[in-house]
């Protein structure tokens, strides 16, 4: 392929004629982690870090150890160390990793841990995000061993820019895209939250929706809805069918025939057993999911968000694989208000449910535009100074 003018080739692609491929060891140090026993771990003491303290590139705190021991200063964290996870049960966890900041600076980090050390920490971080070095682990780890090495990660080639200004103004640009990210996941997660509370309260009437006031009654769901059989799939499966077969994670193929074209409540026989569905256009199930006939003067769509609120593996009737038996389905009681009380609340949740989806989708798109920005920044395909 021909070189643009201005550019070299490298061992990770074209890159600028003023920018190089260097080793890792060359730009930073790298940490080995912590080794402790079981009788280290106390209720109080010094974090030490983990695989589980890393989530989606930032650090998480719902599942913390702490030590009781002398800690080497080797093992303590800084402000703006990478935190990355070399070896673990789970290929694909390795190389994911995480910036020190001053929540954990002072923490030590387990042995499955290690920590880069760089005056250019926040540039090299976003390479590790990066098709560059994911590629790279990738190789050395080969088909079997689910580690990197002190070795491996020394030799590792990362691109570097020729002045740290411009390692910075990258960094700048990459740290704006993940606030934007961040803030729409504690946005969605917040909004996630203030649905699942009005779900709590306009579903079981201890909030009532304006111009509403009547008493809702006891009812079987069996007299709101019958509950339904999947069939095999075999037989009817077609590539270019125009209706979806749904199990229990949702669709796996596609078919010209339906078994319910009308509003439905979907719900696992076998397996999944507590993850309702809800589908407003015609389908197909298979046998391990259950669908609905929902009964006149009633709204499938409450019924849906009424069935998300119910505990379902409390109805388990097997010991290995969770199952549910149709009847026991139909025998649980709900209180229900009258149709236009219940379509009320379903307009309601649903408009939630749009604002969620909404959000969801700018989430993936900001992800996707972080992801060509890093490809483009990175490689200096762009440059900002």
């Amino acid at each position: 392929m021909e070189l643009k003018p201005g550019y070299k080739r490298s061992d990770l692609g074209p890159i600028p004629e003023d920018w190089d491929a260097v080793p890792m060891n060359q730009v930073s140090e790298c940490l080995i982690g912590l080794t402790y026993s079981p009788l280290d771990v106390s209720d109080f003491g010094t974090l030490v870090l983990r695989s589980s303290n890393i989530q989606d590139g930032r650090l998480a705190f719902d599942d913390c150890v702490f030590l009781d021991m002398d800690i080497p200063k080797r093992a303590i964290t800084r402000k703006n160390d990478i935190l990355i996870c070399v070896r673990n049960g789970s290929r694909q966890l390795i190389g994911k990793c995480a910036l020190i900041d001053e929540r954990t600076a002072g923490s030590a980090f387990g042995a499955f841990m290690s920590v880069l050390r760089s005056e250019s920490a926040k540039f090299l971080f976003f390479q590790f995000q990066s098709d560059l070095i994911k590629r790279q682990i990738n190789e050395v780890m080969g088909a079997t061993i689910n580690q990197i090495t002190n070795r491996d990660m020394a030799s590792f080639k990362v691109i570097c820019p020729p002045t740290s200004a411009e390692k910075e103004a990258i960094a700048e640009a990459l740290s704006d895209a993940d606030a934007l990210i961040e803030s729409l996941d504690q946005l969605i997660a917040k909004k996630r939250q203030i649905k699942q509370g009005a779900m709590q309260e306009l579903l079981t009437g201890k909030r009532r929706l304006p111009g509403f006031s009547g008493e809702w009654d006891a009812k079987r769901l069996g007299a709101l809805l019958t509950i339904r059989h999947g069939k095999s799939q075999k037989g009817v499966e077609s590539i270019d069918g125009a209706y979806p077969i749904l199990a229990t994670g949702g669709q796996i193929g596609k078919t010209n025939q339906f078994l319910c074209d009308k509003p439905s409540v979907l719900i696992g026989r076998k397996g999944t057993i507590d993850q309702p569905q809800y589908m407003d256009t015609p389908f197909w199930t298979v046998d391990t999911l259950f669908y609905s006939d929902i009964h006149s003067k009633n709204n499938a769509k409450f019924l849906f968000y009424r069935f998300c609120l119910i505990d379902w593996m409390q109805y388990n009737e097997a010991s290995g694989v969770p199952s549910l038996n149709a009847r026991t389905i139909e025998d649980v009681e709900i209180l229900c208000p009258e149709l236009v009380e219940q379509t009320a609340i379903a307009a309601i949740l649903s408009d939630m449910d749009t604002e969620l989806a909404a959000l969801e989708s700018r989430l993936a798109k900001a992800r996707q535009i972080k992801q060509g920005m890093m490809q483009e920044l990175l490689t200096g395909r762009i440059r900002l100074l």
